[in-house]
């Protein structure tokens, strides 16, 4: 039977709407605060990552009114083609100011953010190394790479160091979260930089969750363990604690970040090695 999967997942949510444990899209009918409205009922918002509560904060919305009363609604187009708005470009200039790099690019999500840069940065000759538990618009960006893919168990910096071992013949970037969402865990970036300059290899950071609440000013987990000039590429986002969408990524030479995302080059990163060519 064609589809045949669909009426088992239509079986399985009719159960669990008859039981009342179906939860997917419950709908909010208040702002994204501490506490929320859902079918007309108050109730503790315990599963928001609007860390910082800045999504109601007066100036934020201000802000965003001031934007639409000059620019609209919309951009009405990509930004490669005609959705590149003076607002952009203040905002990776700020952006890049802020995380102390050179440049910055915005992007429209986090998750286009880990595609489009993994997927720029690897090619045929080039090996991503990353963590069993990296999100998964990580192992999708890794995917769409032409590069080839090697994970090392969780945290276990023995196994990451026989990854890099067995990858000595490839051009090898390390990427991994900061913050792991689901386990609550902050990367060991201190021994992972330490062995990607062992072994010659980049590191990149998705940060979605550590940018605005780790580090002395915000700036993350590389700022939190002073690692900051030696972390190739950071990725942060603007839907996690500051207060919109979109994601951001920084690289040494090159760092991101995103009006959902943004990426911004470190300043003080070593050019990439040869081997590493566009794929």
């Amino acid at each position: 039977m064609c589809f045949e999967k669909f009426s088992k997942i239509l079986d399985q949510t009719r159960a669990l709407r008859e039981t009342g444990n179906y939860f997917f899209f419950r709908t909010l009918e208040s702002p994204q605060d501490a506490e929320v409205v859902v079918s007309g009922k108050r109730v503790i918002m315990a599963g928001s990552n609007n860390y910082l509560g800045l999504t109601t904060h007066p100036r934020v919305k201000e802000a965003a009114i001031r934007a639409i009363e000059k620019y609209g609604s919309g951009c009405a187009g990509s930004r490669f083609l005609n959705g590149t708005l003076e607002i952009h470009e203040e905002l990776e200039k700020k952006l890049a100011r802020f995380f102390r790099q050179e440049a910055s690019i915005v992007f429209s999500t986090g998750y286009q953010t880990n595609l489009g840069a993994i997927s720029a940065l690897l090619g045929r000759s080039d090996v991503a190394i990353i963590d069993k538990y990296d999100h998964a618009s990580i192992i999708d960006g890794c995917r769409l790479s032409f590069g080839k893919v090697k994970k090392y168990r969780h945290n276990d910096m023995e196994d990451l160091e026989r990854v890099l071992e067995d990858c000595k013949t490839y051009g090898k970037l390390i990427v991994v979260d900061g913050v792991f969402s689901m386990e609550g865990d902050i990367a060991d970036l201190p021994s992972i930089v330490k062995l990607a300059k062992a072994y010659d290899a980049r590191v990149m950071v998705d940060d979605a969750h550590g940018i605005g609440v780790l580090g002395k000013g915000g700036r993350g987990t590389a700022e939190h363990f002073g690692v900051e000039d030696q972390v190739d590429l950071i990725m942060g986002t603007y839907s996690k604690s500051l207060a919109a969408i979109g994601d951001l990524s920084q690289v040494r030479q090159m760092r991101s970040i995103s009006s959902s995302t943004w990426v911004v080059p470190c300043s003080s990163a070593p050019a990439c090695p040869r081997r590493w060519s566009p794929p």
